[in-house]
């Protein structure tokens, strides 16, 4: 039985809500006492064991990965209830997993949520688990347990993985917009910004990234030489568009790498961060639960799926596998070293295309896919309930969104959507006709558009930027996943 593993880090996560909203000399003083303790105690016994793998090198991933998938697979059929009736499979798992892994039926976050006792391992006790909860925009997060003393130090080691593709190290200044709040930032007149000195994050506040405060973030920016720049797009493109129009020479040509997360980014966006930045632009996918990771190259913008980390399938409609390049299919990933709770084909609700192109030479074996469309939700639905995926529409250019600072879709019925727009300057009615009538033709006929220019676009919970807003039930539009059993009798049957 895997024994209890005990990290620092895990046990001082509880108090990072109380370090964070402290007062910057408190930060200071307890962050920089913290970074002094030993990068391997900080981040974990086991954080050593996953830089060994990586460190391995791509050539061996793939064999790294197959012989976890086979451990993991034989763990959850022992050990965990929802998988309990596969125990027929234990005899092929080693000859081969990937046989067994296709045999086992997907399973979603409606499944985990209807029976999350069942998800769960009987052979580790409570103290094991670290219960977390998915964050997003959904208004009913999913909780679920990471495994103590493992999950975060290996988070730790592919996340450090990553910051290597553009040469990031622990001395580096991070520039972070990441919707972390900042609490000065509330108090009129009060500080916009704050220093986190464990990670060593120049924090900006994503709520005042409008033009009036954009000469106080052009003097932190100067203050503190920040050599990277971690954000999610949508924050980190209206910071773009003001250096754009009021460069700022002695900050932009001292970064080394801009890295993305958490939402899906667009085509403008990345000419102008390219642009603007005159440096690598990464694109980063993973999600809370910690099934797959991947990551886009300085030189290649595809997401390349870390085969060490989890295992990666696409499939389409019925459940089937995607082999196919440039066909749309479903993300589904099995998550290797969580003993706590192993997630087993889980349904990400993401969509992407494989890649047709050669791997990239320095990840051979890792599986890659052009784009990565974005959630089920993420889709307009046409008047003749064709689908059109909000990324088709945010690659769409108009004349006069030039200068616009957000937008946002909504729709509330088939054939029609909202487009709320944030503008400095408002649009005329003859301008918003123009767009209405692109947008209508960008979706060849399918639906009209209602153009509406708005003070301001509310955000999640969590500081990202929701590209549409769908009151639609989508699953009746979309045959993906209507294959899966009920919840409660999810990953049961054999």
């Amino acid at each position: 039985m895997p024994k209890l593993i005990f990290s620092i880090e895990d046990a001082v996560h509880s108090w990072l809500g109380a370090y964070v909203a402290s007062p910057q000399w408190i930060k200071s003083t307890v962050g920089r006492a913290y970074r002094l303790l030993p990068s391997e105690l900080r981040r974990g016994r086991q954080y050593a064991k996953y830089r060994s793998e990586l460190e391995e090198g791509p050539a061996v991933a793939r064999k790294v990965g197959l012989q976890k998938l086979g451990r993991a697979l034989r763990w959850a059929i022992e050990t965990v209830p929802a998988y309990s009736n596969y125990s027929h499979l234990c005899t092929s798992i080693e000859d081969d997993p990937l046989a067994a892994l296709a045999q086992i039926r997907t399973t979603s976050k409606a499944s985990v949520k209807a029976a999350l006792d069942d998800y769960v391992s009987k052979a580790l006790p409570k103290g094991a688990r670290l219960a977390t909860f998915t964050g997003g925009s959904t208004a009913n997060p999913m909780k679920f347990f990471l495994h103590k003393g493992i999950s975060r130090s290996r988070e730790y080691a592919f996340m450090d993985d990553f910051h290597r593709r553009v040469g990031l190290t622990d001395s580096d200044v991070v520039l972070t917009l990441r919707g972390r709040t900042v609490p000065t930032a509330v108090v009129p007149g009060g500080r916009l910004w704050m220093y986190e000195p464990i990670k060593r994050h120049l924090i900006l506040s994503s709520d005042h990234l409008v033009p009036r405060f954009m000469p106080i973030y052009e003097e932190v920016l100067l203050s503190w030489r920040p050599t990277f720049i971690q954000a999610f797009p949508s924050a980190l493109y209206p910071l773009a568009r003001w250096l754009s129009e009021n460069p700022l020479p002695s900050f932009t040509s001292r970064l080394r790498g801009v890295q993305l997360f958490s939402e899906n980014v667009y085509g403008f966006q990345m000419e102008l961060f390219k642009s603007v930045f005159s440096c690598p632009v990464l694109k980063h996918y993973g999600h809370s639960e910690r099934v797959l990771m991947a990551a886009s190259m300085p030189d290649d913008e595809r997401y390349f799926f870390w085969p060490q980390y989890g295992h990666f399938e696409l499939v389409d409609e019925n459940g089937q596998e995607v082999t196919q390049p440039g066909i749309l299919g479903e993300i589904v990933g099995t998550a290797y070293d969580n003993d706590v709770m192993p997630f087993i084909r889980y349904r990400t609700g993401d969509l992407a295309m494989l890649s047709g192109e050669a791997g990239h030479p320095e990840l051979p074996g890792y599986p890659a896919v052009n784009r990565i469309e974005g959630r089920l939700q993420e889709f307009l639905v046409c008047v003749d309930s064709r689908l059109i995926s909000i990324c088709t529409m945010g690659a769409a250019h108009f004349d006069q969104l030039a200068l616009v600072d957000e937008i946002q879709y909504e729709q509330r019925v088939p054939g029609h959507f909202d487009l709320k727009v944030v503008s400095r300057t408002p649009l005329s009615d003859s301008e918003k006709r123009k767009i209405e009538h692109a947008l209508a033709a960008k979706t060849q006929g399918g639906c009209t558009a209602t153009v509406m220019q708005v003070s301001a676009i509310e955000r999640t919970v969590g500081g990202k930027h929701r590209m549409l807003v769908q009151h639609l039930d989508i699953d009746s539009y979309l045959t993906l996943g209507k294959n899966e059993p009920k919840p409660r009798d999810a990953d049961r049957a054999g």
